[in-house]
């Protein structure tokens, strides 16, 4: 199943990162249930190995793309952030106190703590793209305008995979012009 996921994961980035969706300095917010990853009822089989798997794929993603990763916890933390102190003092969150274990945070945030220079929780992040894989429930932490992506991988072993990236609002009304793409969509 590792190798399988590793696949899917690799997959995953690679159409991200052939997107052009994402842009150096932007956040970009993973949540992540390894226990719907291995095909069992969300917070009741979490996995480490499944973590280290998925987390090795958003290193590359972080790579190539310049992103800062933020890893959200489970509930069991109010669902705050795991992310390197310097994108947390850069972008002025508000940092909370805790150390994720897999039974309060999650196995992928305990795994991504273990492994962050320097680790730490923000309670909450604005973010400019995002990964939910096990419907963990991101879109709390991603900016306004959510914007779903259909890629053609839709699951990371028997969890299912969604993908959003935000864009600036529209204003002015039905007078405005706004900047599209060839195809037709709006830029930011």
């Amino acid at each position: 199943m590792l190798e399988q996921l590793k696949q899917e994961m690799g997959a995953i980035v690679d159409e991200w990162l052939a997107s052009g969706y994402l842009r150096s300095g932007q956040l970009f917010v993973v949540g992540c249930s390894t226990s719907e990853v291995a095909g069992e009822r969300i917070g009741t089989a979490g996995s480490e190995e499944v973590a280290a798997v998925i987390f090795k794929e958003l290193q590359r993603l972080q790579q190539g793309s310049g992103v800062q990763l933020a890893i959200q916890c489970c509930e069991h933390l109010n669902r705050s952030l795991v992310m390197e102190q310097s994108t947390l003092i850069q972008r002025g969150y508000q940092q909370v106190t805790a150390v994720p274990v897999p039974k309060a945070g999650g196995s992928m945030a305990a795994y991504a703590y273990k492994r962050m220079e320097q680790p730490v929780l923000a309670e909450t992040v604005s973010a400019d793209a995002g990964l939910d894989i096990g419907e963990t429930m991101i879109g709390m932490h991603l900016r306004r305008v959510a914007v779903p992506l259909r890629f053609k991988q839709r699951t990371a072993g028997n969890a299912r995979v969604n993908m959003a990236r935000t864009r600036p609002k529209l204003i002015g009304g039905e007078r405005a012009v706004y900047p599209q793409d060839d195809s037709g969509v709006f830029c930011d």
